[in-house]
């Protein structure tokens, strides 16, 4: 926000000469002043309202995102269980809005609070409303639209075999607890590892996790890791020999269009990540400030995507001997989720590095998960899981001292990458972040999964599976081939199976 502009009668009284009275000069002054103040603010509730708008918009597009998972998810899986996987990323938006509005965000920014869970909030009860976009309702949306993103990724490990009520249940705990905590710590101002607390910085530092490589991708790829390895893999997965045996998925048309939502979704993901738009940095009268890092931003999430889908194209076509779209696909968005970390605080040409490691980390992560029978039908464990710890680690080594400063100003003499001639320290506080994520998400998560599997909540039937969830659980395939109700849609003349009738006369 800008500072308000002060005037007072006083300031101008000596500027306006002696030509008039006393008593004119004064009133002259107050006039002018409050005319002044009108004006500035004006200009002051313009910046809130482009800030405002900023942030509403970025949190459409990462809303968006929700929709890009659908299709993702749909066309991964095979025919027979595409209701079940759009019906899942549904709930995830519906049942986490509720879990995140009633204990979601006040556990995550419910100030003022101790640095490992919020509480206040809850229900959005007494929730400010300004004079910041970090206190109006457009932030919890935002908030919003990230939770349910890291549900949206777990859902992705468990598909094709998990019942209902178990997405209902792990929805709204992660929603609603899980991904709050980890939020707190590393975003909020008050959170024990953030970077914008204003004193007992984590070495000095906080851990730099700018749009969620850790608090997002890593939190959903790690539940959908337990939840994967607690149901076992699908059936058919691995032959008796234990042999990998692909189930590929029936839509490659739905994966690419899920892909480019994905794409499409991350710039609110990213750049939106800001919060506000109308910031200059240093002491003003040039044309830089926090819109071109967030135009820098957009630019780092489009390298590291691109080149990530590239390595990928022909780093699989040398393994495998082939051009595959989903692979691409993949790694494209493996590309994404490292660099989101450190999207704002990287060179561009950083981010080239970034994707081109990420897609060999997401290479490695798929061939383990053959070696020890993990079954993820969207690679969900390994892509977010995966490249986001990677992301976390790249923004220890990469970060620039010069855009740290701009993007966590207050604190001059941060930490940066050791790469970049900044010291270990930020790398470290990176390095503490990716275990704690690991170590909360395992500790809630993991015996949550656990349970449900012993209350035989987790994982449907074998002949349920093999029939596929849309016809044993939700009434119906996705895709009616025929319509037998319809008289008007069948064809006009039809095959007929010829075989001998009883009058047939026998030839002579």
């Amino acid at each position: 926000m800008a500072t308000p502009f002060s005037c007072s009668a006083s300031d101008l009284t000596p500027l306006l000469g002696s030509t008039a009275t006393n008593l004119n000069t004064t009133l002259l002054a107050d006039f002018l002043c409050s005319r002044f103040t009108a004006i500035s603010t004006r200009f002051n509730e313009t910046t809130y309202a482009i800030d405002n708008t900023y942030l509403l918009f970025s949190a459409y597009l990462v809303f968006a995102m929700q929709l890009g998972f659908a299709m993702l998810c749909a066309g991964s899986v095979r025919a027979k269980n595409t209701m079940n996987i759009m019906l899942t990323n549904v709930l995830d938006a519906a049942a986490g809005g509720l879990s995140y509005y009633l204990f979601g965000f006040a556990f995550a920014f419910g100030a003022p609070s101790n640095g490992f869970i919020g509480r206040h909030f809850f229900g959005l009860y007494d929730y400010p409303s300004g004079p910041s976009p970090a206190g109006d309702y457009s932030f919890f949306l935002y908030q919003w639209a990230f939770a349910i993103a890291a549900a949206g990724i777990t859902s992705g490990s468990i598909a094709e075999r998990t019942q209902f009520v178990a997405y209902l249940i792990y929805s709204s705990f992660l929603t609603g607890f899980v991904y709050p905590v980890v939020s707190h710590w590393f975003w909020s101002a008050d959170g024990w590892a953030s970077p914008i607390r204003s004193d007992n910085l984590l070495f000095g530092s906080g851990a730099i996790d700018f749009a969620g490589s850790g608090v997002v991708h890593m939190v959903g790829g790690i539940a959908g890791l337990w939840g994967a390895l607690i149901e076992g893999p699908r059936i058919g997965r691995f032959d008796r020999a234990g042999r990998s045996v692909a189930l590929r998925g029936h839509n490659a048309s739905l994966v690419v269009l899920g892909t480019f939502l994905l794409w499409f979704g991350w710039y609110g993901f990213n750049p939106g990540s800001f919060l506000t738009i109308v910031k200059a940095y240093g002491d003003g009268g040039s044309y830089y400030g926090q819109w071109s890092a967030i135009g820098r931003t957009a630019v780092t999430t489009t390298l590291a995507g691109c080149t990530a889908a590239l390595t990928t194209l022909f780093g699989k076509r040398l393994l495998v001997g082939h051009w595959n779209v989903l692979d691409v696909c993949n790694g494209l968005l493996g590309g994404f989720a490292a660099i989101t970390s450190g999207c704002s605080v990287v060179e561009p040409w950083a981010a080239i590095v970034c994707g081109f490691v990420a897609a060999w980390v997401l290479i490695g992560f798929n061939k383990l998960a053959e070696k020890v029978k993990y079954d993820d039908p969207l690679e969900a464990a390994q892509l977010h899981g995966g490249c986001g710890a990677w992301g976390l680690l790249f923004t220890g080594l990469f970060a620039t001292e010069r855009y740290v400063n701009e993007v966590y100003s207050g604190r001059p003499g941060r930490p940066y990458g050791l790469f970049m001639g900044g010291g270990g320290k930020l790398l470290a506080a990176q390095v503490v972040q990716i275990l704690v994520v690991m170590g909360w998400v395992t500790v809630t998560m993991g015996p949550l999964f656990y349970g449900l599997h012993k209350l035989k909540l987790l994982r449907v039937s074998d002949k349920d599976e093999t029939a596929g969830m849309d016809l044993t659980r939700h009434g119906g395939f996705a895709y009616v081939y025929n319509d037998e109700d319809e008289a008007s849609v069948k064809p006009e003349f039809m095959m007929r199976r010829v075989g001998p009738t009883d009058d047939a006369s026998p030839c002579p």
